[in-house]
């Protein structure tokens, strides 16, 4: 079965909708069925992705699934920071991935929403995410989750394995620009650093609560989430803390390489002054010595003498040569 579609009625919340059989297949349910949806059979469990922004979201949430009406509006909320925690015998929690949607940051990250009694699995978004469509492929080929807490961890490690991609492909632009020409692209490469440098800070922003509310998921999930859910889930939570060590190597990295280049900036713009500072030490008393010959006086000295030029051009590079000796003794050339 190919990978399904968005829903493009705006009428409809339904992005997709499986019934998972137990077993890693599942078959797709449409939104009239899935609102009053009991399971037919022992081990299934419904999983509906539903755009949060969408009308009667709230409302199905209420009435039907018996929300509080607080977390319905947590559920349905921009309020997009990660977070985690039990409500009776559900799990309810905000995570967050990779924009990788055209044009975005990898910054940019999206958040999704979940709520889960066990038997029943809503995850809600606003914008495009990947990760949910990559889990129903797999469905649809018999290879996915077998049940809830299954889907739920396979969720977060793929978020995290997504993260990962973002840092691969920073520190590939890091070390690019280690081996660039910083004497040719100074400009280029200052401004690339300080968008890796503006990434990591969004990433770590973000990974680091998650990072918390993983393990609230870990520790506090209700019975129907599996030891060997924790396990994986324990996993996840490992591999985002390496994640995470990996973003604050990046930025130092960064900021090595930034205040190099400021370094070997300032450090060009200082010979520069220094030369022309030599170069007007030259010139300032040949400059005085010529102004001064060049006052129109009477009682100039050679005045009359047609050989007197070249003295004083034979005396301007005499005084140049003096100067040029006198600069070497003092180390100043």
């Amino acid at each position: 079965m190919s990978e399904p579609t968005d829903d493009t009625e705006t009428h409809t919340p339904l992005l997709f909708g499986r019934v998972l059989d137990g077993q890693g297949g599942a078959r797709p349910i449409a939104w009239e069925e899935a609102q009053n949806w009991q399971p037919a059979a022992p081990g299934e469990v419904l999983w509906v992705h539903l755009c949060r922004n969408r009308p009667g979201v709230q409302q199905w949430l209420e009435n039907e699934l018996h929300v509080p009406e607080p977390t319905a509006e947590l559920l349905t909320s921009d309020q997009t920071r990660p977070r985690a925690f039990v409500e009776g015998e559900t799990l309810v929690g905000t995570l967050r991935g990779i924009n990788f949607n055209p044009g975005a940051e990898p910054e940019d990250m999206i958040s999704m929403q979940l709520w889960c009694d066990g038997n029943r699995l809503v995850t809600l978004r606003r914008h495009p995410l990947q990760t949910p469509r990559e889990i129903v492929a797999m469905l649809d080929r018999g290879i996915g989750p077998p049940d809830a807490g299954a889907t739920i961890t396979l969720l977060a490690e793929l978020l995290i394995t997504r993260m990962s991609q973002a840092i691969v492909d920073m520190n590939q632009v890091l070390d690019d620009l280690e081996d660039d020409d910083p004497d040719e692209h100074a400009e280029e490469m200052l401004k690339r650093i300080s968008t890796i440098r503006r990434n990591c800070l969004g990433l770590k922003r973000h990974m680091a609560p998650q990072h918390e509310a993983l393990e609230q998921i870990s520790r506090d999930a209700p019975y129907w989430f599996e030891d060997h859910d924790r396990r994986e889930i324990a996993e996840s939570i490992a591999r985002l803390r390496r994640y995470l060590d990996d973003i604050d190597i990046s930025k130092e990295s960064a900021v090595v390489l930034q205040d190099e280049l400021r370094a070997r900036s300032l450090a060009s713009s200082e010979h520069a002054t220094y030369m022309l500072t030599i170069v007007a030490g030259i010139f300032l008393p040949l400059s005085f010595l010529t102004g001064l010959l060049g006052i129109n006086v009477g009682g100039m000295p050679g005045m009359d003498d047609p050989d007197a030029f070249w003295g004083v051009v034979a005396l301007c590079g005499f005084l140049f040569i003096a100067l040029i000796v006198v600069f070497r003794r003092l180390r100043w050339l």
